[in-house]
């Protein structure tokens, strides 16, 4: 019965010597090609494009309004018809007045025509003469002003029916038939508004883009817009105007950017609430990597110490890989194409859409590379990234495998933009990132959303 515990004892001697190894701290992911779409979020209301508010010089009572609001009015349509019986008074008073002062005029014309007779017959003297010709300037003088007060008299009573300025919809009315308005000749606030109207062909989104994202967006930029009333028909827009003053939000710098989008079957409606992608950036079929590989020259040595590599041998390998990539980037200044790599072929370039050279989005890291079956570091040259994925331009192959690496720094950049979202969250043009988007600040894109598109 006494060996009974001494056969346990090497039972679990044995159980200990057969401890599984620990699991690599680190992974080995192939470089592949794939899409990569960013979008940058906001969210607003629409506005109409054109607003005109509708007014009257005229004075007095309100007879008709023939238009409610809703209805789309074309140019020049007759909408609103003010009591007339005074304009019309006035157009036949001065209308009298200029028919005697014609008559006056003809008369004093005759006069002088007389006195000249007789001043060639040295029957008057100079200054009766003189005389007859101040009449007839004074005479032509009542019939222009005359003139110009029948003009206005006509303009009065032609302000009595209120027209269409612009061809467009009625969306406000603050006034009702039996209501009088006053004549804005005298008045400050410029007369009483009657209608408002908007030309809803064209509409407009007012959204707010965070301060780190507003560098990626330019004008004549495509804009998707949707709304809650058609949440499966996405709208498009177009940026029309960057604000050059920011406005400060929750101690958040915010640009207003305004969005145009076309609405000619008049689906959109002012109010309405707004949600705007704005395509920032998009690449197709290029190389990329995920940025959890990604390592500065600050965190470069944490990760090397993991992969056993000493520091006089990392500090060899990065001046040589740094040496590499300098010659690297001088020969494509040169010739414009990819360039060659240390173990063969061409380096990747910015390809797909919108694959021109852009100082937004990317920069310079560090990556570990499997070469010769060895862990090695490798400078590149990223590019457009959506958080999850990099564009590579420079340093990589197809053929390249990078390790994932644990790193503090990059573990400090997520809590860091973390926070940042969580601060913006709830704010207009705002959107909170998916877990996952670990090392955006290390790629250079972070507050932007991306579309990840498979190898």
């Amino acid at each position: 019965m006494r060996s009974g515990p001494r056969f346990l004892f090497l039972l679990v001697l044995l159980g200990a010597c057969h401890k599984p190894a620990p699991l690599p701290v680190y992974q080995a992911v192939a470089v592949q090609k794939r899409d990569i779409i960013v979008t940058a979020q906001a969210s607003g209301a629409i506005n109409a494009d054109t607003v005109v508010q509708v007014k009257s010089k005229a004075s007095g009572e309100i007879l008709d309004i023939k238009v409610q609001t809703g209805d789309l009015v074309k140019r020049g349509t007759l909408m609103l018809q003010v009591d007339q019986r005074i304009p019309a008074n006035q157009v036949a008073t001065a209308r009298a007045t200029l028919q005697v002062d014609s008559a006056q005029l003809a008369n004093a014309r005759s006069q002088l025509k007389r006195q000249q007779e007789l001043f060639a017959a040295r029957a008057v003297t100079q200054q009766e003469l003189e005389q007859a010709q101040l009449a007839v300037a004074q005479a032509n003088a009542s019939v222009v002003r005359d003139g110009i007060a029948l003009d206005d008299a006509t303009i009065s009573m032609g302000d009595t029916e209120v027209r269409a300025p612009i061809t467009g919809t009625v969306i406000e009315q603050t006034v009702q038939r039996g209501s009088v308005i006053s004549s804005p000749t005298n008045s400050a606030s410029g007369g009483t508004a009657l209608l408002t109207m908007a030309d809803l062909s064209q509409v407009q989104v007012k959204t707010w883009v965070d301060e780190t994202d507003i560098g990626k967006i330019h004008q004549g930029m495509d804009a998707d817009v949707t709304v809650a009333a058609f949440p499966n028909r996405p709208f498009r827009g177009t940026v029309a105007k960057i604000e050059p003053q920011a406005d400060t939000i929750q101690n958040v710098t915010m640009f207003p950017v305004l969005v145009n989008i076309d609405n000619r079957d008049n689906l959109l409606k002012p109010g309405m609430n707004a949600d705007v992608k704005m395509a920032v950036g998009s690449r197709s079929g290029v190389l990329a990597i995920p940025n959890a590989a990604l390592r500065t020259e600050r965190d470069v040595a944490s990760a090397a110490s993991v992969l056993g590599i000493a520091p006089a041998d990392l500090t060899q390998m990065l001046a040589d890989a740094k040496k590499v990539m300098a010659d690297a980037t001088a020969q494509k200044a040169d010739t414009g194409t990819g360039v060659p790599l240390p173990n063969g072929g061409r380096g990747g370039k910015g390809g797909g859409r919108g694959g021109k050279s852009d100082f937004s989005f990317g920069g310079r890291f560090i990556v570990f590379a499997i070469r010769n079956g060895k862990p090695m570091p490798v400078y590149i040259q990223t590019g457009l990234t959506d958080l999850d994925y990099s564009e590579v331009k420079l340093g990589l192959l197809e053929s390249d495998s990078v390790l994932l690496l644990p790193s503090a720094s990059l573990v400090q950049q997520q809590a860091q933009m973390q926070a940042r979202m969580s601060q913006n969250s709830g704010l207009p043009g705002q959107a909170r990132p998916a877990a996952g988007a670990a090392a955006a600040g290390a790629a250079g894109g972070g507050g932007t959303r991306g579309g990840r598109g498979g190898p």
